[in-house]
């Protein structure tokens, strides 16, 4: 984990990282689309591969939808279409041919799925729906672009449930809660949640939580958002349902979301001088096998890395076994730039005394398993890098989490405050000015007690909440 460093130390050393571990290549002709290469890509299936577990569990049923949006449904929703106007990509011709119905590249997918909704639920037993989809949706960002944090192509997933009362609604959203708290286990990434303010929530919604990690140069960044919709999109899309008793009602809505910023948040809160490090749970080679080759032993020190390699594979490990013509050297530091968890080492010494040797990449020292334990001390290993980096990260993330009762005159604020608020707009504002950052929304981890005075103006507080600059 890398230490605290500016914006412009991070973004030129997280630009680097991604570089060099092969991700993702920027050099594509339209800015802020950039190409998913295969080490990249595999990383991005692997968390794909989690979620759509996640979505399993918790009974929703994949969909997908349609690329293009026709203006008269995208604009149904007056709120939603505000929000995201400056950013749509629209499509007006058709070879020759200009369209009569402007044609919306989706931004994301409420006025796309919820006319068809609207014919999919009839009746009571028809709900609760629960739906998610993994596509692709576009935003023309204005801001400077950065691989998997700030694109124009996103990788996104979003979920869309339809409930018939509030309270069912709600009973998802607390779900919502405990998939995002699983999954931030196995991509090792610790989180602030946050309520987010009136002014902040998704276009359309009745509130929005949103999930925050911290960058090195101590920005917040938005992982993942729920969305309690009750039946605002419902109503402007008249999705209704009869109930036991023949009555007819709007259904209440929810959505969750979150994008190829996971693998960002990845780079950014795991990597180090060596390069990228990468959780066990999403690294496309969880281990890869080196044979250190001597004169003479060649033939016999690659046949044992076969058999090494062949054996961990049978375990259901993503193993790969590395014959290129290099220098042992020139392999480990390969390997290293992108973060592949274990690496471990066949020489004919190693074979002599029964043993490999072994790195792991978030700890300097070498050790050496025995030939014969080297599976179960493997998966083992794994593991104990698993938990061991989502630890290590949650550690610095609360160290990084400062009270601020009042604000100092001069005050600069680094990474994140908590601040009491006594609800006053004008009050969030005389905060936001001078620290130059925005409120997250209300502290909804309290892990700590809640500040009794605004930090402004020393009235009561109604609430406590993250204030911090953002990526």
């Amino acid at each position: 984990m890398c230490p605290r460093m500016s914006e412009e130390q991070f973004s030129e050393w997280y630009n680097q990282l991604i570089e060099d571990a092969a991700l993702s290549d920027k050099r594509y002709p339209v800015k802020g689309m950039n190409v998913w290469t295969p080490f990249g890509w595999k990383a991005m299936m692997a968390i794909d591969a989690l979620i759509r577990a996640e979505m399993e569990r918790t009974s929703h049923d994949e969909v997908c939808f349609p690329v293009l949006i026709p203006a008269t449904e995208f604009e149904k929703e007056a709120q939603h279409i505000k929000g995201f106007s400056s950013e749509v990509f629209w499509v007006t011709k058709a070879g020759d041919n200009t369209l009569d119905v402007p044609l919306a590249m989706r931004p994301t997918s409420e006025t796309a799925m919820y006319p068809m909704f609207k014919l999919w639920v009839r009746s009571h037993a028809d709900l609760p729906l629960k739906t998610f989809q993994i596509v692709k949706v576009y935003r023309y960002d204005t801001k400077m672009t950065r691989s998997f944090i700030r694109v124009r192509e996103i990788h996104f997933f979003e979920s869309h449930t339809c409930h018939a009362t509030f309270e069912e609604a709600e009973a998802q959203i607390k779900e919502d809660l405990e998939i995002w708290a699983r999954l931030s286990k196995e991509l090792a990434l610790p989180y602030l949640t946050a309520k987010r303010p009136d002014w902040d929530k998704f276009p359309g919604a009745f509130y929005t939580i949103g999930f925050d990690v911290l960058t090195p140069s101590g920005k917040a960044m938005q992982m993942s958002s729920v969305h309690q919709y009750k039946t605002n999109f419902a109503k402007a899309y008249d999705i209704q349902f009869e109930d036991e008793k023949g009555e007819r009602h709007h259904v209440h809505q929810t959505t969750y979301g979150m994008s190829e910023r996971l693998l960002g948040a990845i780079v950014a809160v795991h990597g180090d001088d060596r390069g990228v490090v990468l959780p066990p749970a999403i690294a496309p080679v969880q281990v890869v096998v080196v044979p250190i080759q001597s004169k003479g032993q060649t033939q016999e020190v690659l046949d044992a890395a076969h058999a090494l390699a062949d054996e961990l594979d049978t375990e259901g490990l993503r193993v790969h076994l590395d014959v290129r013509d290099l220098r042992p050297g020139d392999k480990f530091y390969h390997w290293e730039k992108r973060g592949v968890p274990i690496r471990l080492e066949l020489g004919p010494r190693d074979i002599k005394h029964g043993q490999v040797t072994v790195a792991v990449r978030d700890r300097t020292e070498r050790a050496t398993f025995r030939r014969d334990e080297v599976v179960a001390k493997v998966l083992e290993a794994l593991s104990e890098m698993q938990w061991r980096m989502y630890e290590r990260a949650e550690k610095d993330l609360w160290a990084r989490v400062h009270d601020l009762p009042d604000i100092p005159a001069g005050f600069e604020l680094e990474d994140v405050a908590r601040v009491g608020w006594c609800g006053e707009l004008d009050c969030a504002t005389q905060m936001e000015v001078p620290l130059e950052a925005k409120f997250l929304g209300e502290d909804l981890d309290l892990k700590r007690p809640a500040l009794e005075r605004c930090t402004h103006c020393g009235a009561k507080a109604v609430s406590t909440m993250y204030v911090s600059k953002t990526a």
